[in-house]
């Protein structure tokens, strides 16, 4: 089917979620094979649980400063292509064509700047499914004051969360817990749809590292319900992150586990494979450098059955489809 951009529709999947006791799984990509490989493994996994309808979000980033997503979507690192390459991508993996058809697709533009992506914000936000405005980086009340004014102009046609705290990249410090005054303070000043929290996950962390807070979460979903937006799922456990319906969670943004762990399988099959992908002589070269051990193969001749563009993205293509399906069985019961 279309993408699902509607707000009206959006929203009754939000609506039904809540009933079937869903977390909708947010994926952000920068690339058609992470696009591909999210929409295959949800798929696939719907099929297994025979609802073939399954919802999804799939998002990008724009001139966000943490990670321009647009702008890696293309080589030319014009966001604007890589903006409009993205949505294409979309359009025609949910046409009837697509072994993806069934599937209920929704588009999301994610920490969209209030200053950066101003040209952006002039564009038509009816061919979203939501936005999240990101005004974080400022204090609370400047902060509600802009993403007020942007759902009066925007929140009749799209739904919007907004960012109530800024979600850090790991390591760089002050890594302040949303409150839940705070929590209930901004949504009832923005008339924002979800408000994105920050309860302790990070950007760019690894999962053993930090920990989510489902005590706070249980907190601010006492004050605003079920409407809370995770952010930076991929730096905890899959074990911290498995009852975040009961915490008021109903959306999950995650991203850096994807690329994160399928290049270690990347990495690991094109060790295996090396004198298959380069040659034995130079395989052999490496091994002289002490870059590859003795045991890899320096027999096998190249093949293009290894050495293409497709070999390597299937690798990728692959891994990813097991970490979102991972995900999925976490939250689609």
């Amino acid at each position: 089917m279309p993408l699902v951009i509607d707000k009206n529709e959006v929203l009754a999947i939000y609506s039904e979620a809540a009933q079937q006791k869903w977390v909708i799984p947010c994926f952000c990509s920068e690339n058609l094979t992470t696009t591909e490989a999210i929409l295959a493994a949800v798929n696939e996994y719907g099929n297994s649980i025979q609802i073939s309808n399954l919802p999804v979000t799939i998002a990008i980033t724009n001139l966000y400063s943490h990670r321009s997503q647009s702008v890696n979507y293309t080589h030319t690192q014009n966001w604007e292509v890589g903006l409009r390459l993205f949505i294409e991508d979309l359009k025609v993996l949910t046409t009837e064509c697509s072994p993806f058809r069934n599937l209920r697709v929704m588009l999301h533009l994610d920490h969209i700047q209030h200053d950066t992506d101003r040209e952006l914000l002039s564009w038509d936000m009816k061919q979203f499914s939501s936005i999240m405005y990101d005004a974080s980086g400022l204090g609370l009340d400047e902060n509600i004051k802009l993403t007020r004014q942007f759902v009066e102009k925007h929140g009749h046609e799209i739904v919007i969360e907004g960012a109530c705290d800024e979600i850090i990249d790991f390591g760089s410090g002050g890594n302040e817990l949303t409150s839940p005054e705070n929590a209930e303070k901004y949504l009832n000043q923005t008339g924002c749809d979800f408000i994105v929290a920050n309860l302790g996950t990070e950007h760019r962390a690894n999962s053993s590292e930090l920990h989510y807070y489902g005590d706070l979460a249980r907190q601010i979903k006492s004050r605003i319900g079920e409407r809370i937006v995770l952010h930076g799922a991929s730096s905890v456990g899959s074990d911290q992150i498995r009852k975040l319906f009961d915490d008021g969670v109903c959306k999950v943004n995650i991203w850096t586990i994807l690329e994160r762990d399928s290049t270690n399988k990347l990495l690991e099959q094109l060790v295996s494979n090396a004198s298959k992908v380069v040659g034995s002589s130079f395989v052999k070269e490496m091994q002289f450098q002490g870059l590859l051990g003795d045991s890899i193969d320096s027999e096998s001749n190249k093949s293009i059955d290894y050495y293409t563009t497709l070999y390597r993205q299937s690798i990728i293509f692959e891994e990813m489809k097991k970490i979102v399906t991972s995900y999925l069985s976490i939250w689609y019961l």
